[in-house]
């Protein structure tokens, strides 16, 4: 037996730490906020190995959900009305996020219904630009996150409509993990692929971890609105991988983002089926 000085300490934290690089690395990934390096296996120059670190993908979707969740809960303080709160929350949290996801759904909503052909959507899709479909697609989709999110604040207040919002984006990210394990990546050498496809492992555990946060709802709102919240937000991220394989055969970073954004948006019309 290896006496105590000899017992390999660092095989004991390495977990510990992985896991500190990992979510850091994440919250990186979906952000434009330059997180420095946490500790010595948190390499800036890699992408998140999401093969293993899928898992913190919803950790990460409510640590970006805080700041915006604090703002709204400071302007509910004001006289501001709710619209003009959330919809200041709503651009706080895209700034955050550099509109990752919503440049995804835009890009989904041009490539899907702007072309007939497989390759043809997916050129449109990596096209930077925006088209019709893209801007009314952002026009609505934005629109109805602030007026759910302030039809929130004035039934439950700002401070629960915050925390609402923090539990939304965590299962919605759950759910973009879910379609992301569902569907192969459309493009080899797309960032999706190159990112890595998450672990049944990861995948469960992110799954899991958004029905947790789910779940938690059920301190804020009555039972049948969240499970009815929870319906939505599946009936959505369902309804997005069934139209991306039957329109371009997979998944792309691009469906990915459309699927957490119409997830978060299903989350929050539950949320306000009932008072």
């Amino acid at each position: 037996m290896k006496p105590e000085a000899e017992i390999p300490h660092d095989r004991i934290a390495d977990p510990v730490l992985r896991s500190a690089a990992d979510l850091a690395a994440c919250l990186r990934f979906f952000s434009r906020v330059p997180f420095p390096a946490v500790n010595r296996l948190d390499d800036l120059s890699q992408l998140p190995a999401f093969s293993r670190a899928a898992w913190l993908v919803p950790v990460a979707g409510a640590l970006l959900a805080l700041p915006p969740a604090l703002l709204l809960t400071l302007l509910g303080l004001t006289d501001l009305p709710p619209l003009a709160a959330s919809l200041l929350a709503v651009a706080f949290a895209m700034t955050l996020t550099g509109a990752l996801h919503e440049d995804g759904l835009a890009d989904v909503a041009d490539g899907f219904f702007g072309a007939s052909r497989r390759e043809r959507r997916l050129e449109i899709m990596k096209d930077s630009r925006i088209g019709a479909f893209g801007t009314l697609a952002l026009v609505v989709c934005v629109g109805l996150r602030a007026v759910l999110l302030a039809a929130l604040m004035e039934r439950v207040g700002a401070l629960s409509a915050a925390l609402l919002l923090i539990l939304a984006e965590a299962v919605s990210r759950a759910a973009m993990v879910g379609v992301w394990t569902a569907l192969a990546p459309t493009r080899p050498d797309g960032l999706a692929a190159a990112s890595g496809q998450p672990s049944s492992r990861a995948a469960t555990a992110a799954v899991l971890l958004g029905l947790a946060a789910a779940l938690a709802g059920l301190a804020l709102l009555p039972a049948l609105t969240v499970f009815a919240a929870l319906l939505l937000a599946a009936t959505a991220a369902t309804g997005t991988a069934l139209l991306a394989r039957a329109r371009i055969g997979g998944h792309t970073g691009d469906v990915l983002g459309a699927t957490q954004q119409l997830t978060l948006i299903g989350l929050l019309l539950g949320f306000c089926l009932a008072r």
